[in-house]
C-alpha cells in the first residue's frame, strides 16, 4: 500500500496530523527524494520508507509498512542491532560499500551501498533514525575489475605469457621496460630503464606489419583509452614472433596523449593453432569429390587441429546425424564423442529455435550453397544452454561444420541491449532531467521530463542558450560549474534555480560529466523543490517552537511586571486616600522601576524580531570600543583581563552606536559568566572581503564587511547548545538567573543593521563570537555632545505642537504635560485627520506624531505629505518600534528625531524644545 494512502492511525504512530515535527519532516523528505530512504520511530521501532526502499525489503515489502524494525529484520538484527543503539545514543554512523544480493530485474544481482544513519530528536531526547541509502554498485564492480586484471596480469607474468611491460611518456617519446622486455629482444637492461625512442621499438617489428602498427598506434593516441593490436616482432635469436600488444592511453585535459603503459603477450601458438583451423576449413570447404572429403576427414581425425583446436568440429550426413566429432564437443558441452556419435544435431537444439535451423539446414542443401551459417541454442550435458554459432559446408551427402561457444556474446549482447532498453525507458519515463549540452552554452538533446517539468518544448529549450532559463542570481555559480566542466572535471551536487514557462522556478540538482575531446558534458538534474520546500516547512516549525516559547516567556515576565505596577499604584491609591502621603514616594518609585523594566524587556524584544528603533551613523568602531574598555573590565571584574586589539585602517560602520555598545556588553557579560574561574577576554576588530562562497555559509550579500570579534577562555558550549543560541528564552543558566534575550537581540540587531553573527565554540575550549556589519564608504561621525535636556521647559508665547496619536490615553498624558509647559497642543487620531489641520492655515511649530496609525497613512507618511506645503516642519516620532518606512536611506531627514516608548515626560519636555529651538 503506498505510503501516502496508508492508515497510520492503526500503527502505534497515531495518526499522521500528530506526528512530532522531526518526524514529519523525515517523511515529507523521504516522499519527495529519489534515493531509498528508511526511518525508525519510538519505543515500537515503528518502520516507514519511501518507494525507493522497497527493494531491499523484497517480499517483506509492502507488509512492513508500520511494523517494529526488529520484527521485519530479524533474520539480520544481529548485524543492523548494533548500528540501532548505536544511532539511538546520538551517534551519526556510516557504513560504505556494503553487499547485497537482490532482485531487481527479475534475477538475483550484486550490489554494493553506502547507509547512513542519522538520529531524529523530538527536543533534545533521540526518538528513533533515517536512513539514507546510496548505491555504489558501479564503483565497487569498477575497482574489482582493476583488482582481477592486475591478478590476471600477475598469473600471466608467472605462467610466461607475458613476455614485458612497457612505459611510454608519449610528450618526451621514451620507453622504459623492464628486465623481461629487455631480455627478450636482446636489449641492455640499463637502457630499457633509462628509456628507449618509438624509432628504436618500431625497429624490431616486421617491416609487413609496420604500416597497421602506425595505424593502429595513431587511432589509440587520438581517442586514449584501451589499446590492444597483434604483429610480429624480431626477438633476441633473431627470429619474429606474433605477439599481441595491450595497452591503455591517458589523455591530458587539452586531449593529448599523456602516457601509454602496457604489456607484450606471446600469441604464437594461438596464431599456429588458428592458422591450422583456418586451413582445415578452407579445405573442407574445397572439397568436391568423396575421395578428399574421406582423406581430409581422417586427417582432420588424426591432424593436431582436429585435436587441439577450441571450435567443435565434425562432420554430419545430410539428415544431420554425427559422424565424427572432436574433443572441443566435450569441452565446451560436456558431451563424450561416443555419445555424441550416431544422434541427430537437432535434438541437442534449443526447442524454440530448432523449427528455424532445420528451415535454413534444408533449404542450404536444397539450393546446393556454398557454406551455412547460424546461431542456435544448443544443449549443455548438465542442462543449461549454450548458444553456437556455427559454419556448415554441405558437400554431397555430407557436411562438415565448425561451432564456437558465444554464450558470453550472446550475454552481453542481451544485457547491452537491455541496459539500452532501459536507458532508452529510463530517458522517456523517468523524472529527472537527462540530456546533453555543448560548452557553448547550448543544449544538444534532452528527455521529455524537462517539457513536463518546465513547461517548456525541446525546440524551445534547444533553440536558446541554456542560461536564459536560469534564475540570474545563479549565473555566477553556473559558470563556475561549466569551467569544471570545460578543464574535464565532474561535478556533482551543484544546485541552481530553473525559470519554468509559467514564470516559477523550480531548483535543481545536477550531475554532469564531462565528454572529452568533444566539447560536449551530459547531465542528470533531480528536482528538489519538494525536498527545499519540507526543509523550510521543517526550519519553519521550529521557528513556530521558538514563537511558542517565546510567548511564554513574555507572558511569565510581563505578569510580574505588571503586578509590580499596578500593586505599586493600588497601594499609592490607597495611601493617598488615607492622607499617608508620605508612604507614596517608594510605591511611585516601584511603579516607575516596572515601567523601566518592561520597556527594556521590549527594547529586546524588538531586537530580536528586528523591529526596534535604530538611529545609526556613519561610526569608528575601534573608538567606540576604546571608549567601553574601562566600563566592561569594571563589569567582569578583576579576575578577568579585557584585551582590546583594534585593527589599523578599520572600515567605517553606518551603525547605531548605542546598540552596538549594548550588544558589546552583553557578550562581554556573557564571557564573565563562562569563566567562573577567571580567564581573558579579547576583543578584536578587522576589514572583512566576503567572497561568495562565505556569502553562502554566512547568509550575507557579498562584500566588504567590518568584524568584531568577542573570544574567551571559558568553559565552551556544545554544538546542540550553539544551534539553539540565538533563540529568544533559550539560556543555559539557572532559573531566575537569565532572560535567555541578550544574544538573540544581538542577532536582531546585526541582521537589521544589514549585518550577520556567528558562533564558535568546543566544550573546554572557550567561545568566539563575531559581528559582521557593512562597510560604509565615508568617514565617521564625530560623538556629538547633547545638552542636558531641561524639565518642563517654559513655552514661548504662541508655540502650537500638534500632536497625532490613536491611543487616547498617551495623548491625554502628553497634552497635559504640554500644556502645563504653556505649549498650545492641537490633537488628531489618525493620519488623515493629522493631515487635515497640517494643511489648513494654522500655526504649528512642531509636529508630534506615532508613526503607526490607522486610517491608511502612517507617520511618516503624513509628515512627507506636510512638507509639501510646509517644508521647515519640524516632526518627533515617538513610536514603539521602528517601521519600514521611517527611515531614508537608513537616516532621517533634517529636522526630524525619534523618541522611541515608553519615554520619561523629562525626556519628551527636553526633545521638543530642542527640536524648535534648532
Amino acid at each position: 500500500m503506498p505510503l501516502n494512502i496508508f492508515d497510520w492511525s492503526r500503527t502505534p504512530l497515531g495518526p499522521k496530523e500528530a506526528w512530532p515535527l522531526s518526524l514529519r519532516a523525515a517523511y515529507d523528505i523521504m516522499m519527495s527524494s529519489g534515493f531509498g530512504m528508511c526511518a525508525a520511530w519510538g519505543p515500537a521501532k515503528t518502520l516507514i520508507y519511501n518507494d525507493a526502499y522497497a527493494p531491499f525489503l523484497g517480499q517483506r515489502h509492502p507488509a512492513a509498512v508500520g511494523q517494529p524494525l526488529d520484527e521485519v529484520w530479524r533474520d539480520v538484527w544481529h548485524e543492523i542491532g548494533p548500528l540501532y543503539e548505536r544511532t539511538m545514543a546520538g551517534e551519526s554512523v556510516r557504513l560504505e560499500n556494503m553487499h547485497l544480493r537482490m532482485t531487481r530485474h527479475g534475477y538475483p544481482e550484486d550490489t554494493y551501498w553506502t547507509f547512513s544513519y542519522s538520529p531524529l530528536r523530538d527536543g533534545n531526547t533521540v526518538c528513533g533514525l533515517f536512513n539514507v541509502a546510496v548505491e555504489t554498485t558501479e564503483t565497487v564492480l569498477a575497482q574489482n575489475r582493476a583488482r582481477i586484471y592486475a591478478e590476471r596480469v600477475q598469473l600471466a607474468l608467472s605462467a610466461g605469457a607475458i613476455i614485458g611491460t612497457w612505459f611510454w611518456d608519449v610528450p618526451k617519446d621514451r620507453f622504459a621496460v623492464d628486465e623481461a622486455f629487455a631480455s627478450s629482444f636482446g636489449l641492455d637492461s640499463a637502457l630499457g630503464y633509462d628509456g628507449l625512442s618509438l624509432e628504436q621499438v618500431i625497429a624490431t617489428v616486421h617491416p609487413d606489419d609496420r604500416p597497421e602498427l602506425s595505424k593502429a598506434l595513431k587511432d589509440a593516441m587520438e581517442r586514449g583509452g584501451a589499446y590492444a593490436h597483434q604483429y610480429r616482432v624480431r626477438r633476441a635469436d633473431g627470429r619474429y614472433y606474433w605477439i599481441e600488444a595491450n595497452g591503455r592511453v591517458e589523455l591530458g585535459p587539452d586531449g593529448s596523449p599523456q602516457n601509454f603503459p602496457g604489456v607484450l603477450i606471446n600469441v604464437e601458438e594461438r596464431r599456429a593453432v588458428e592458422a591450422e583451423r583456418d586451413t582445415a576449413i578452407a579445405k573442407l570447404r574445397a572439397l568436391n569429390t568423396d575421395l578428399e572429403q574421406k582423406v581430409v576427414a581422417q586427417a582432420l581425425a588424426r591432424g593436431r587441429t582436429w585435436q587441439v583446436s577450441p571450435d567443435m568440429l565434425g562432420v554430419l550426413n545430410a539428415e544431420g546425424y554425427f559422424e565424427a566429432s572432436n574433443p572441443a564437443w566435450h569441452a565446451t558441452l560436456g558431451w563424450l564423442e561416443e555419445e555424441v556419435a550416431g544422434t541427430v544435431f537437432f535434438d541437442f537444439i534449443h526447442p524454440d529455435d530448432q523449427k528455424k535451423t532445420r528451415v535454413a539446414w534444408e533449404d542450404a542443401l536444397d539450393r546446393g550453397l556454398p557454406a551455412l551459417r547460424f546461431e542456435n541454442r544448443y544443449r549443455h550435458k548438465d542442462g543449461d544452454w549454450r548458444w553456437l554459432s556455427w559454419v556448415a559446408v554441405p558437400d554431397d551427402m555430407k557436411v562438415y561444420c565448425s561451432a564456437r561457444d558465444i554464450t558470453d556474446e550472446k550475454r552481453r549482447q542481451e544485457e547491452l541491449a537491455e541496459r539500452t532498453a532501459e536507458r532508452d525507458r529510463l530517458w522517456e519515463t523517468t523524472n529527472d532531467l537527462m540530456g546533453t549540452g555543448n560548452l557553448d552554452g547550448y543544449l544538444k538533446a534532452i528527455n521529455p521530463a524537462w517539457t513536463t517539468l518546465l513547461g517548456w518544448s525541446e525546440n524551445e529549450l534547444l533553440a536558446r542558450r541554456f542560461h536564459d532559463i536560469i534564475d540570474p542570481a545563479d549565473h555566477a555559480e553556473s559558470d563556475r560549474a561549466i569551467a569544471r566542466l570545460a578543464a574535464g572535471k565532474d561535478v556533482a551536487g551543484f544546485t541552481n534555480a530553473i525559470l519554468c514557462k509559467d514564470g516559477s522556478l523550480c531548483h535543481i540538482m545536477w550531475a554532469a560529466s564531462p565528454d572529452p575531446g568533444t566539447g560536449l558534458f551530459h547531465m542528470v538534474g533531480r528536482n528538489v523543490t519538494g525536498q527545499r520546500a519540507a526543509e523550510e516547512t521543517l526550519r519553519q516549525a521550529h521557528k513556530m517552537e521558538a514563537v511558542g516559547q517565546l510567548t511564554g516567556g513574555l507572558a511569565h515576565d510581563f505578569n510580574n511586571l505588571l503586578m509590580a505596577v499596578s500593586g505599586a499604584l493600588e497601594l499609592t491609591r490607597k495611601f493617598i486616600n488615607q492622607g499617608r502621603y508620605t508612604d507614596v514616594e517608594k510605591y511611585i518609585a516601584a511603579a516607575q522601576d516596572g515601567t523601566k523594566r518592561a520597556a527594556a524587556l521590549t527594547h529586546r524584544l524588538l531586537a530580536f524580531s528586528r523591529r526596534q528603533t535604530l538611529a545609526p551613523r556613519p561610526a569608528d568602531i575601534n573608538q567606540v570600543i576604546s571608549g567601553m574598555v574601562d566600563l566592561i573590565q569594571r563589569t567582569v571584574g578583576p579576575s578577568i583581563k579585557v584585551a582590546n586589539v583594534g585593527s589599523t585602517g578599520l572600515w567605517t560602520a553606518m551603525v547605531d552606536v548605542p546598540q552596538l555598545e549594548n550588544a558589546l556588553l552583553n557578550l562581554c557579560i556573557n564571557a564573565r559568566d563562562a569563566m567562573p574561574d577567571g580567564g581573558r577576554i579579547t576583543i578584536e576588530t578587522s576589514n572583512r572581503s566576503i567572497d561568495w562562497h562565505a556569502a553562502r555559509q554566512l547568509d550575507l550579500s557579498k562584500g566588504q564587511y567590518l568584524s568584531l570579534c568577542v573570544s574567551d577562555t571559558g568553559t565552551g558550549m556544545p554544538p546542540e547548545v550553539i544551534a539553539r543560541a540565538f533563540e529568544p528564552f533559550f539560556t543555559t543558566k539557572p532559573l531566575g538567573e537569565g532572560t535567555g534575550l541578550g544574544l538573540s537581540m544581538i542577532y536582531g540587531f546585526a541582521r537589521q543593521s544589514g549585518g550577520q553573527v556567528r558562533i564558535y565554540s568546543e566544550v573546554g575550549q572557550g567561545a568566539t563570537v563575531w559581528i559582521y556589519l557593512p562597510r560604509h564608504l565615508g568617514k565617521a561621525e564625530e560623538d556629538e555632545i547633547l545638552p542636558v535636556a531641561e524639565v518642563l521647559k517654559p513655552a514661548r508665547q504662541g508655540e502650537t505642537v500638534l500632536l497625532v496619536d490613536d491611543e487616547a490615553m498617551v495623548r491625554m498624558l502628553i497634552v497635559d504635560v504640554l500644556g502645563e509647559a504653556g505649549y498650545t497642543v492641537l490633537e488628531a487620531g489618525d493620519g488623515l485627520a493629522g493631515l487635515r489641520i497640517l494643511q489648513s492655515d494654522a500655526q504649528i511649530d512642531l509636529l508630534v506624531t506615532d508613526v503607526g496609525l490607522p486610517g491608511g497613512m502612517n507617520g511618516r507618511q503624513m509628515a512627507d505629505a506636510a512638507r509639501a506645503s510646509r517644508p521647515d516642519l519640524k516632526v518627533l516620532f515617538i513610536t514603539g518600534y521602528a517601521e519600514n518606512a521611517l527611515l531614508r536611506n537608513g537616516q532621517l531627514e533634517t529636522g526630524m528625531s525619534i523618541l522611541t516608548k515608553p519615554f520619561e515626560i523629562d525626556t519628551l519636555a527636553g526633545r521638543i524644545r530642542e527640536l524648535i529651538d534648532a
